[in-house]
C-alpha cells in the first residue's frame, strides 16, 4: 500500500482503491487532497487499471470543498481551488476506467460532485447528499448532476440546497445501487471482473461514446463554474453563507 496523509492508494490486480483519508475533517477536499486525488489518477490511466474504487475513511464520504483556513483565502485563492475541483470531477467523469464511488455518512457539496461524477455510485448502508454551493453563487457541477438525474430535479436539488435522503438518491438515479457493508467486497470483484471482457482501448472508447455532452460539456462546466466565482466577493459570499448555516 503506498499512502499519503490525505490519500490511501492501493493497487489490487487491475483495481485501484483511492480512501481519502481525512476522517477528523469529514474529508472535505483541502488543495493537498485533490492534488493527490489528481496524481493517482494520472498513475492509474497509464499502469492497467480497468476500475478505480473511489472511498473513504471515517464517518463521511467527503463534506465539500475544505473551508478551514478561510480567513487566509482571497477571492483569488478561492477560485482557483475551486477551479482545480472542477478540473478533478472532469478527470473522474472523462476517465478511460471505470470509475466507483462508495457513499456512506454525508457527501455533500463538492463531495456530492465528486459521488456524481463517477460511473457506478453506491450507498454503502446509509448515506445522504446536499449541493449547497449555489447558497453563495457557486455553479459547480450542475450540468454532471443534470446528466445523471434529469435538469428539473437537478434543478430542485441546487436551489433548495437541502439533504437528500438515500432513498430519494436511488430514486432519482444519483445513487445506482445500495449495498450492505459486509457484501461490498463481493460486489466491487464482480464489478471488476465485468470490466475484462471488453480490452482497454475499446472499454476507453465506449466509455467517451456514451458521455452525454463530450468535450464540449466539460469547457461548458468550467466556464459556469468561472462565471460564478469570478463575480467579486466570493470570499465575503462564503463567510455569510457561513454565518446563516450556524444559524
Amino acid at each position: 500500500m503506498n499512502s499519503s496523509p490525505e490519500l490511501l492508494v492501493r493497487r489490487d490486480g487491475a483495481v485501484t482503491r483511492l480512501d481519502m483519508n481525512r476522517p477528523d475533517k469529514g474529508n472535505a477536499l483541502s488543495p493537498s487532497l485533490v492534488e493527490s486525488l489528481c496524481d493517482a489518477l494520472d498513475a492509474a490511466q497509464s499502469d492497467g487499471t480497468r476500475l478505480v474504487v473511489l472511498g473513504s475513511t471515517g464517518r463521511h464520504f467527503c463534506t465539500g470543498f475544505d473551508l478551514g483556513d478561510l480567513a487566509a483565502q482571497t477571492d483569488d485563492s478561492l477560485m482557483a481551488r475551486l477551479v482545480r475541483i472542477e478540473l478533478l470531477l472532469q478527470r473522474v467523469h472523462a476517465a478511460p476506467f471505470a470509475t466507483l464511488a462508495l457513499a456512506s455518512g454525508r457527501a455533500m457539496g463538492a463531495g456530492a460532485d465528486l459521488f456524481a461524477a463517477c460511473e457506478s455510485r453506491w450507498i454503502v448502508e446509509s448515506a445522504s447528499f446536499a449541493f449547497p454551493g449555489a447558497g453563495f453563487g457557486i455553479v459547480l457541477g450542475t450540468a454532471r448532476l443534470a446528466d445523471v438525474v434529469g435538469a428539473g430535479q437537478a434543478r430542485l436539488w441546487i436551489t433548495s440546497g437541502g439533504a437528500i435522503d438515500g432513498a430519494d438518491a436511488l430514486r432519482a438515479g444519483l445513487a445506482t445501487a445500495q449495498v450492505d457493508r459486509n457484501e461490498v467486497e463481493a460486489a466491487i470483484s464482480a464489478l471488476a471482473a465485468s470490466m475484462s471482457r471488453l480490452d482497454v482501448q475499446t472499454h476507453a472508447a465506449v466509455r467517451s461514446a456514451s458521455r452525454a455532452r463530450g468535450s464540449a460539456g466539460a469547457d461548458h462546466d468550467l466556464a459556469a463554474l468561472a462565471r460564478s466565482a469570478a463575480r467579486p466577493g466570493l470570499k465575503a459570499r462564503i463567510e455569510a453563507y457561513r454565518r446563516a448555516a450556524a444559524g
